[in-house]
């Protein structure tokens, strides 16, 4: 069963990500509603996540931001970037993210490319 950490402002797109991916089967092992709050869970995380559900536009701290700042601590997790902001896709793209999807996104072709991690 995949590990997923699910990093996203907006509390009723997070708990639908959240609720939908238990009931698909995959561990959601804790949320973040900042970026600033993604890099500190992640760094105290005995065993990092297997797939990172990272916002971009956020309070506090940025995806693009808390990504670099994750990716300086470890860079296993597969960091899935879900956005609609297409202006920060290559900047995101760049810093190694696994892909960058754009929202709003079907949470069935979520799900589909999750499988293929």
């Amino acid at each position: 069963m995949k590990s997923i950490f699910i990093v996203e402002d907006d509390s009723s797109i997070k708990k639908i990500y959240e609720k939908f991916l238990k009931l698909r089967g995959y561990d959601v092992i804790d949320t973040a509603s900042n970026g600033q709050e993604a890099v500190e869970k992640f760094k105290n995380f005995e065993k990092k996540p297997n797939v990172i559900l990272m916002d971009h536009r956020m309070p506090i701290l940025s995806g693009i931001d808390a990504t670099k700042q994750i990716l300086e601590i470890s860079n296993t997790s597969h960091i899935i970037f879900i956005s609609a902001d297409r202006s920060v896709k290559q900047e995101a793209l760049s810093l190694g993210v696994t892909s960058f999807l754009e929202k709003p996104i079907s949470l069935n072709n979520l799900i589909e490319f999750l499988n293929t991690l």
